[in-house]
């Protein structure tokens, strides 16, 4: 039977264990439930609408409601419902792997299929480890990521995730990873005002990890183009450039963390090829299927598949859900309508409208900095805009947290407000959003961001 509002209300308070969620905030309010979807909207079990400034966690690239995907996970369930990629192979994952490896740059030709994206991070540093071993390297096994970044939340990853507050009460994690600045130029110390000796420095502090680590100790080094947390954080000219140059002066793997950057978000099939790099693998999930099903991948170079493809020799890793022939077959629907409604060339024809739109936020004192690139942004917030002057921690949770988080959502705006570095709020829409929609995120965002100003 169908719940109504009360019931729902009810057994969620009950029975359901939300994900981030302070469960304290809904002891004397509702719990906002979200019953249907619509291009770039949401709508409540109340019947309110929202526009999804998120694409739900940056996963929605084709919006919601897309009968097409429906369809082609329908049609699968009926014909496959289910087989493990375990020794045997089905069509939609054999099609899917291929039609990713069309895309990617370079000889990243093989696809790992997970469930999501931090198993596709875990993948590719237990990958690391073992080809290092199997090619006469077995001490390389330490990780290098950078400050603020996050990279999921099983323990290898949260490891990996340079976010202390988010690890301190599951430590300890898995030893062997190490922190490098990151690339948040609006904060920067040094070379604040040049942004490509920035981007040198940052880089170069990533060698000088791996000199202090030792070298042959060394496998990896995971970087999202865009790093997410922190609020967007783009990479400075020349960096990726400079990182993979040390990369391969030490024989250390490059990661590239694109679970949040690949398929469109920056207006790519990968950030790497906006960015211009060579990774050595490639991890993505979220708009992989639109997120009309759950789907990651690990995409690596022939080299790292290499080892593994003679004698009895086996990569012993795998997930009973990796590449589920429904979520394979919604992917390879999905990336069929990227290239028919050309998506790519969408995001990049509108990017500059967007910031643009984004921009005007400039003019309100609490507006700090406005950051990203194609369909990716942060926002962060400041006490004083001359000084860059921060918030408090009390601050924060009264203004953030308090205020403009809550007062977004009863707008009608449905993003992220973050303080997991400096105050940010994300916006990250749906790949079909249009200027009527940069529109009216701008215009939310004015009317809480200047209400928040008047509350410091």
């Amino acid at each position: 039977m169908t719940m109504d509002h009360q019931d729902l209300q009810r057994a969620a308070k009950d029975h359901l264990w939300l994900h981030f969620t302070r469960h304290g905030s809904y002891e004397h309010g509702d719990v906002p439930v979200m019953v249907r979807g619509e291009g770039a909207y949401l709508f409540d079990s109340a019947g309110k609408r929202y526009l999804d400034g998120l694409a739900g966690l940056f996963v929605s690239q084709l919006g919601h409601g897309r009968t097409e995907l429906a369809e082609a996970a329908a049609a699968q369930a009926q014909q496959l419902a289910f087989m493990p990629l375990w020794s045997y192979a089905h069509p939609t994952a054999i099609e899917l792997a291929a039609k990713v490896a069309s895309y990617t740059p370079g000889d990243l030709n093989r696809v790992f299929f997970t469930s999501g994206g931090g198993e596709a991070v875990e993948s590719a540093w237990k990958l690391a480890k073992n080809y290092f071993k199997l090619t006469g390297k077995p001490m390389k096994h330490k990780v290098i990521s950078r400050t603020i970044a996050y990279h999921g939340t099983s323990q290898g990853a949260l490891s990996i995730t340079g976010l202390p507050l988010l690890k301190q009460q599951f430590e300890p994690l898995v030893p062997s990873t190490f922190r490098v600045p990151n690339t948040n130029i609006y904060r920067a110390p040094l070379h604040g005002d040049d942004p490509e000796a920035f981007g040198r420095w940052a880089a170069d502090q990533i060698a000088v990890a791996i000199e202090d680590e030792g070298p042959d100790t060394v496998a990896a080094v995971f970087l999202e183009p865009v790093q997410n947390a922190g609020g967007c954080f783009p990479p400075p000219p020349g960096y990726f450039q400079r990182v993979r140059e040390i990369c391969d002066q030490y024989d250390v793997l490059l990661v590239s963390d694109e679970v949040i950057c690949a398929f469109g978000r920056l207006g790519h099939m990968f950030g790497a090829e906006r960015y211009g790099y060579q990774p050595d693998i490639i991890t993505c999930a979220k708009g992989l299927t639109s997120g009309y099903a759950p789907l990651g991948a690990m995409i690596t170079s022939d080299r790292l598949m290499e080892p593994f493809l003679h004698g009895d020799t086996m990569f012993a890793h795998g997930y009973t859900f990796g590449g589920h022939p429904v979520a394979t077959a919604v992917g390879l629907r999905n990336l069929e309508l990227f290239e028919e409604e050309k998506v790519l060339e969408h995001v990049r024809d509108h990017e500059g409208a967007f910031r643009a739109t984004l921009e005007r936020l400039l003019d309100l004192p609490i507006v700090g900095d406005v950051r990203g690139d194609g369909y990716f942004y942060g926002i962060e917030l400041v006490k004083d805009q001359t000084t860059k002057e921060s918030f408090t921690a009390e601050e924060c949770e009264r203004l953030l947290y308090g205020f403009v988080s809550k007062q977004l959502f009863a707008e009608g705006l449905y993003c992220r407000a973050d303080d997991r570095g400096d105050p940010v709020i994300q916006l990250a829409p749906p790949l079909i959003a249009t200027q009527e929609h940069f529109d009216e995120m701008e215009q939310i965002l004015r009317v809480v961001l200047d209400k928040a100003g008047s509350m410091l």
